[in-house]
């Protein structure tokens, strides 16, 4: 029993050291989200903190301010979308491999 609990206490430690590594280097990725035909781009790094916006001058409007929101939030969500999908890609290999008895 010990042998299988020191086995077991080992993977676990040995996942963890994979998921910060992995963490680390996703949070040095950025992922570009845009909208409006490139008009809107926000850039965010893999904890989704946002580093910047670019907005074309063409898509300011003083008379249709609320199109440049949606815009705006449009590609944000493009960028959570890709930054999600890299967490998931990375991660997913490491946690994938857990034989915790019991829970499956």
């Amino acid at each position: 029993m010990a042998k299988g609990m020191n086995k077991m206490l080992k993977q676990a430690q040995k996942m963890q050291a994979q998921m910060l590594k992995a963490q680390e280097e996703l949070q040095k990725q950025e992922f570009e989200g845009t909208a409006g035909g490139g008009m809107v781009t926000v850039k965010l790094n893999g904890s989704g903190e946002m580093l910047g916006i670019s907005l074309k001058q063409e898509v300011v409007d003083p008379d249709d301010v609320e199109m440049l929101e949606d815009l705006i939030l449009a590609s944000y969500a493009n960028a959570q979308e890709q930054v999600k999908a890299s967490s998931d890609s990375t991660f997913g290999p490491i946690t994938s491999n857990l034989n915790l008895p019991g829970m499956m």
